[in-house]
């Protein structure tokens, strides 16, 4: 993949350190997407667990296009940002036929909200997330690029066993 190709980003951000998440964000999430494909066509199938995300390859798809949207909505809350009008994430039973065209609007919407946010905003406190940790808006968008990297890792590990 060439990811400079493939990734979009506006460049005229107030914080660099912004603009370089969301472009990872953007590169990461159209990797995730090739790869579940890519699992998908190759068969694997998902260990059990407890884990929700993982009760099917349909969850695993949504989950992360879900958490994404989730994630720049928590973070235009607590900077007081408009919210960035991001459409629900399809259902269950049409996520597959659906999740490149959501993607494309996802990432269209994750483009412009921190755009003119200072540099101090990214690190001036933090803030409790939805599953009771703290965060501030930096580490935020890092956590949003490590869950894609993390689930596509897991994928990469499910498609070797699968195909060995």
């Amino acid at each position: 993949m060439n990811s400079q190709a493939e990734t979009r980003t506006v460049n005229n951000y107030s914080y660099g350190g912004a603009r370089a998440l969301i472009a990872l964000h953007e590169q990461h999430m159209r990797s995730f997407l090739k790869t579940w494909t890519r699992a998908r066509k190759a068969g694997v199938t998902l260990p059990r667990t407890t884990d929700p995300a993982y009760k099917s390859m349909e969850t695993l798809l949504r989950h992360p296009l879900k958490s994404s949207r989730g994630y720049i909505i928590w973070i235009c809350q607590k900077l007081e940002l408009p919210d960035p009008e991001i459409d629900p994430v399809p259902g269950l039973k049409h996520i597959e036929q659906s999740a490149e065209q959501f993607l494309e609007h996802l990432l269209k919407q994750w483009q412009l909200p921190l755009r003119d946010v200072p540099e101090e905003r990214f690190f001036d406190r933090t803030y409790t997330s939805n599953w009771d940790v703290k965060y501030c808006i930096e580490s935020m968008l890092e956590h949003a690029v490590m869950h894609l990297i993390r689930h596509e890792f897991q994928l990469i590990n499910l498609i070797n066993d699968t195909t060995r």
